[in-house]
């Protein structure tokens, strides 16, 4: 008879929440860091001239959106997933990440996708 440690899986799950949810809103920064993130410095105040280098990461932009895309799917499945498996009879389970924390990162960065998704459409509106 083998006993298995049931712990780790559910740390694996907690990693992977938190790593999606990380490379969701690195995603959504690198893909805002083109036009919305200059515009945004500047009307707070901060200035100098490495804020217009910024604009050279905007032919990266597409593939910083994937890449964001890709982890805030892999985030929503995650949660949603771990929200429907339940525990085996006499295994323990772990308490898995916080929801609140996890859905606020991933809405987070879901705004900040589709802020830079809509800026481009709505650009010439505004200047």
């Amino acid at each position: 008879m083998t006993i298995t440690n049931n712990l780790e899986r559910p740390a694996t799950g907690k990693r992977a929440q938190s790593l999606a949810v990380a490379g969701g809103l690195a995603g959504a920064v690198a893909a805002m860091s083109c036009c919305i993130l200059p515009l945004v410095l500047f009307s707070l105040g901060v200035s100098g001239v490495w804020i217009g280098q910024l604009t050279n990461l905007a032919p990266y932009q597409p593939y910083f959106i994937g890449a964001a895309i890709l982890c805030l799917g892999y985030g929503y499945w995650m949660v949603y997933r771990s929200r429907r498996t339940a525990c085996a009879d006499r295994a323990v389970c772990a308490r898995p990440m916080s929801s609140r924390l996890v859905m606020a990162g991933l809405i987070l960065a879901t705004g900040m996708i589709a802020a830079t998704l809509g800026f481009g459409a709505t650009a010439s509106l505004f200047l």
